[in-house]
């Protein structure tokens, strides 16, 4: 349900045809540009902007990967000179985007079985979680908290042409209380390198505001804090509140002046509501959310988004005990589990802002598509699941010029599925192609 504590430096880490489609004679109102280095065809393409279907797209994409032109691809041509990528029969949508994802979490190493490995065993790990991630149509990411500043690693790899992967918006190291769910709880004071603060954790809000400034000047690009307990660490239950009010705004208040967004794990009522007084950008699982937490996130003029992991626990109870998460663990996933799922679909009928967040490396990176058809189960149409993951998510993020649908200007980040995701969720489950940037990574 949300990051495992690891230890030492593992200690830190332990979502055709049929009556959905909007056939189209002429080329979209969009369609500006037919000029580009690269052309992506295919049956028709979903609008996340509208939420309507269009047939036979010619999305042109330009040297620097973004959309330049959308048109019917029976009515324009294009050169010899640019690149074809035809995709088929199929069904395009905008690249998905995970909201909460711990890039360097091993699903399958739980509890003390961690120790078996090296410092920078986690880091080496991120890269195949990348690729599943990217293989499975998330072609961004936000990943909320990490060990060494692996997502930040990693993400200068990706940049740089060593690795392949998602678009990675990193938050470097969490930042919480001592003693509290992204503080190290498994083990003895013995064990502590020394006595002086550790990455991430402060107890005052000006330790709270550095810890900010720190994350910021090492790369990151959002800020992670803990404001209550949480299930997958030790000493610590998910309701507790441990940053109060006055830290988590200074916290909020530090991060937007330097222009980054802030998202609070939060389990706890009392939590939730800290944070969405506090100013907090995104509220991670809000599983124990009350009415009042509700209405306050609906009311807040500035927006406030739940991202609610409400698949992974199929996982996690099925594979945590084989995985070596402890039995306490365990128990206060089952605790808080249905709750979360029947808050989910309270929250989405009371209207509030949602996105998707599978806190991947709890579960598998590459079957977090599978969450989609639980959003659905709890209340969702399958278009709002899908705005979810593409237009909310980049709304949250303030990346709306770049990523969230597909659009001019934006990254022509593209993936294709062979039925209608509209009518079946589940057709984002496996992914039959991916495009980043305008090139085809994933299918042919």
């Amino acid at each position: 349900m949300q990051s495992r504590v690891k230890f030492g430096t593992f200690l830190r880490r332990i979502a055709f045809g049929g009556t959905a489609l909007l056939a189209v004679a002429a080329p979209p109102a969009q369609a500006q540009d037919a000029s580009g280095k690269t052309v992506i065809t295919a049956a028709r393409y979903v609008d996340v902007l509208t939420g309507k279907t269009v047939d036979y797209p010619a999305i042109f994409v330009g040297a620097d990967g973004r959309i330049t032109g959308i048109a019917d691809s029976r009515t324009v041509r294009w050169g010899s000179d640019v690149k074809h990528i035809d995709l088929g029969n199929r069904t395009l949508l905008p690249g998905l985007i995970d909201m909460h994802v711990h890039i360097d979490g091993p699903a399958d190493i739980g509890g003390y079985n961690g120790l078996e490995f090296t410092d920078s065993f986690w880091g080496m790990t991120a890269v195949k979680n990348a690729r599943d991630m990217l293989d499975a149509g998330f072609t961004t990411i936000r990943n909320v908290g990490s060990s060494e500043r692996n997502d930040i690693g990693l993400k200068q790899a990706i940049d740089a042409g060593y690795a392949v992967g998602p678009r990675i918006i990193g938050a470097g190291y969490a930042l919480g209380a001592t003693g509290g769910h992204c503080d190290s709880t498994f083990f003895p004071p013995s064990f502590e390198k020394d006595n002086a603060k550790k990455e991430g954790i402060g107890d005052t809000p000006d330790e709270l505001r550095y810890q900010v400034r720190r994350q910021r000047k090492y790369g990151a690009e959002v800020i992670k804090v803990c404001a209550t307990g949480g299930v997958f660490s030790r000493n610590t239950e998910p309701g507790q509140l441990q940053v109060p009010e006055n830290e988590l705004r200074a916290i909020a208040d530090e991060a937007h002046q330097w222009g980054l967004q802030v998202a609070a794990h939060a389990h706890g009522a009392s939590g939730i509501r800290a944070a969405i007084a506090a100013g907090i950008d995104t509220i991670e699982h809000a599983s124990l959310v009350d009415d009042e937490g509700i209405r306050m996130a609906v009311a807040r003029k500035r927006p406030v988004w739940f991202s609610m992991d409400i698949y992974n626990t199929d996982y996690t109870q099925s594979e945590g005990a084989k995985n070596g998460v402890l039995e306490d663990n365990l128990r206060k996933d089952r605790e808080i589990a249905q709750i979360q799922r029947d808050n989910f679909r309270k929250a989405h009928k009371a209207g509030v802002r949602m996105v998707f967040g599978s806190d991947a490396g709890v579960m598998p990176h590459g079957l977090v598509g599978g969450q989609f058809k639980i959003m659905v189960q709890y209340g969702m149409t399958p278009l709002e699941a899908i705005q979810a993951a593409t237009r909310n998510a980049a709304q949250a993020l303030d990346r709306e010029k770049d990523v969230g649908a597909i659009a001019v200007g934006r990254y022509a980040d593209i993936i294709a599925v062979d039925g209608d995701p509209l009518a079946d969720v589940r057709e984002l489950e496996s992914v039959d192609a991916v495009v980043k940037g305008g090139v085809l990574v994933k299918g042919s």
